[in-house]
């Protein structure tokens, strides 16, 4: 039997790239994937001849410089067929009828608001300074900041508008999450030419190369601990395997209910973890359009009807176009994303008239369907709420209180690709640090 240096329990975006960046450094690693397939929220499926995408619609921040610029290249991400979205408006929020731009550069960002908002040009650029400096306090309110910062509630609408993307709450949402969901699309803005199973296949492909195993359909169903360490991940297909160190990317509650029989974990810190909020889940519309009936739209369509975008009940639709994968102005693949769990067509067509005759061919996710394909507690989109109020409890470490047991994924820190590939490299410089005693490098 072969013991690894690191077992990863989970194939999401967060799994898949500690695995990569330790095989890198050199350890050697084994990913266990419950799913048919790897990739999580990445991974992507296919329907008579079309292939979808589940998680990702686009990226920030992937220019020279930028936020995900070096872990992305340190991941091999950057080859992958990156196509800009429209640089004077990436996204277009619509409210109640009235359309404004958020453009990519963050001068650039402040010059289009301001036309629409001239009151409140030196608040935006207030705004785009918060954005760009030091990581905020988490216990700061984001909507009390914004509240404090801009007099027309209008623009706190428009700023937050493209938040589909996170959860947002009045009265718990952490400034630093907001500010980690907007920063890098700012920054720059990027869709891929294809699926975004081609994340997942150059990852998994990556590890393999470097000496690396993945294993789907291999549910882990117990962590065997001995002497305050897990020493074994048990499978339901019977396997046993046996490791230095453990990385879980699955959700912290389920990940300790791994552990049966522990002399570390406290009952206290095991009900405090599955007693965490979650996030709520969200539905997909994934349409398949008749040829030659939409062209091509370069960005994202945010519209709400009925109250604010900070309003749970407000009517919210987010229109996610695939880049077309041969040069045609026509669009092929929409996507619509919305919390609500009722049709979205209605509000979707007042930004595209006419969309409900366009479709020949709709598949739909919900909440429902994650729980199913990625065991996410509740279907939940963002993972564990985090809490300005409670951040030392919502806002989790990847250390825990097993030594060799570390987590990562979006329910640890920050969710989005971009948080969770922060989350990814902080997990890794935690074990480069401070437990190469375990690993053969």
């Amino acid at each position: 039997m072969m013991k690894y240096d690191v077992v990863v329990i989970g194939s999401g975006f967060g799994g898949l790239a500690c695995a990569l960046l330790l095989s890198k450094a050199g350890c050697r690693v084994l990913v266990l994937e419950a799913h048919w397939q790897p990739g999580g929220c990445m991974q992507s499926y296919q329907r008579k001849g079309h292939t979808f995408d589940t998680g990702l619609h686009y990226v920030g921040g992937l220019d020279d410089g930028e936020t995900l610029h070096d872990v992305f290249g340190q991941l091999g991400l950057l080859r992958l067929p990156w196509h800009r979205m429209d640089v004077e408006g990436t996204d277009q929020i619509t409210i109640d009828g009235r359309t404004f731009c958020l453009a990519q550069g963050f001068d650039r960002f402040v010059d289009v608001l301001a036309t629409d908002f001239p009151h409140q040009r030196q608040a935006l650029r207030t705004y785009v300074g918060m954005l760009q400096g030091p990581d905020q306090d988490p216990s700061v309110n984001a909507w009390q900041w914004l509240d404090e910062t801009f007099s027309d509630k209008l623009l706190i609408d428009v700023l937050s508008g493209s938040c589909l993307k996170t959860e947002l709450r009045r009265e718990s949402l952490p400034l630093l999450a907001f500010a980690h969901s907007q920063k890098s699309y700012i920054q720059s803005s990027w869709r891929l030419r294809g699926d975004s199973g081609m994340i997942v296949r150059s990852m998994v492909n990556d590890i393999r190369h470097m000496g690396g195993d993945v294993v789907c359909r291999a549910e882990v169903k117990e962590l065997i601990e001995q002497d305050g360490r897990i020493v074994a991940a048990m499978c339901d297909n019977g396997e046993r395997y046996e490791g230095r160190l453990f990385i879980s990317d699955i959700h912290p509650a389920q990940t300790f209910a791994l552990v049966k029989e522990s002399k570390v974990l406290k009952n206290i810190f095991r009900r405090r973890m599955t007693m965490l909020e979650n996030t709520y889940g969200m539905y997909t519309f994934s349409l398949v359009l008749k040829p030659h009936s939409l062209p091509y739209f370069n960005h994202n369509k945010f519209v709400y009807e009925g109250g604010s975008v900070w309003d749970e009940d407000t009517t919210k639709v987010m229109l996610s176009c695939r880049v077309p994968e041969e040069d045609s102005d026509d669009a092929t693949l929409l996507d619509l994303l919305t919390p609500c769990d009722k049709d979205p067509m209605t509000l979707a067509e007042t930004v595209i008239p006419g969309l409900r005759d366009m479709v020949s061919e709709q598949y739909v996710s919900t909440p429902r369907t994650w729980q199913r394909f990625t065991h996410t507690p509740d279907g939940s989109a963002y993972g564990i709420r985090k809490d300005c109020r409670q951040s030392l409890l919502t806002m989790l470490s990847p250390r825990t209180p097993l030594s060799n047991l570390l987590l990562t994924g979006q329910n640890v820190m920050l969710h989005g690709l971009e948080g969770v590939a922060m989350t990814a490299r902080q997990t890794c410089d935690i074990i480069m640090r401070n437990h190469t005693e375990y690993l053969r490098i």
